[in-house]
């Protein structure tokens, strides 16, 4: 896809529309060109928003990683440089398992539902213009190479990064900047959870080193 990217609000809310897109979920299996085709025209923070949901759960589906946090680096990469995005073939038609995806985006829908509640246009410098967009788009990427990290067995790897991406979409669509700046924090709160992981595998090995030496 070419051209400029057109970031407007959706008017339904993210809740609503979801719960649209997982009643029109048909068949044993489903790619994310499918998806995509059903949110339309709702733009690219929705896609964003939607790629993150099944990842709020503790620990992550086997194969959505890939497809999804590949999808939210590249759209998001898209929405930092105000373009359509490019999306290859290998991730927009790669099957996922419906039983398994749609447990997952029904669970993501109740989470949304409540976040709904407190979505609102306020502090709206943190929301608007070309350079905020391009600043937040760069943290929802930050966010999805978080998210593409192999740590999918460990609790929290996956979600942290995906509540991160949640926030940022919903509160750009919204132009909610309490939201926005709550997705930031989220960022540094996954970075540094990776690192108290990095430095307790490291203290790990230098203790198992110490033992057998």
């Amino acid at each position: 896809m070419h051209g400029t990217a057109d970031f407007q609000d959706t008017n339904a809310s993210l809740s609503e529309t979801l719960r649209d897109l997982i009643r029109g979920i048909r068949g044993p299996t489903v790619t994310l060109r499918e998806l995509m085709d059903r949110i339309g025209e709702q733009g690219l923070l929705l896609v964003c928003a939607i790629a993150s949901l099944p990842f709020l759960i503790p620990v992550s589906i086997p194969g959505v990683s890939t497809v999804f946090g590949a999808a939210i680096i590249l759209v998001s990469i898209a929405i930092t440089l105000n373009r359509m995005p490019w999306l290859p073939k290998k991730i927009l038609d790669r099957e996922m398992d419906t039983e398994k995806l749609r447990p997952a985006l029904e669970k993501g829908a109740n989470v949304v539902s409540r976040l709904d509640r407190y979505l609102k246009p306020r502090m709206q410098t943190f929301t608007t213009g070309a350079t905020v967009n391009r600043l937040n788009g760069m943290a929802i990427t930050l966010a999805g190479v978080l998210l593409m990290f192999p740590l999918g067995l460990i609790p929290f790897s996956n979600t942290l990064p995906g509540i991160a991406i949640l926030l940022l979409s919903a509160g750009m669509l919204q132009r909610d900047g309490v939201i926005v700046l709550a997705g930031h924090v989220f960022n540094v709160i996954t970075i540094v959870y990776f690192v108290v992981l990095a430095y307790l595998a490291f203290s790990a090995g230098q203790g198992l080193a110490s033992f057998f030496s």
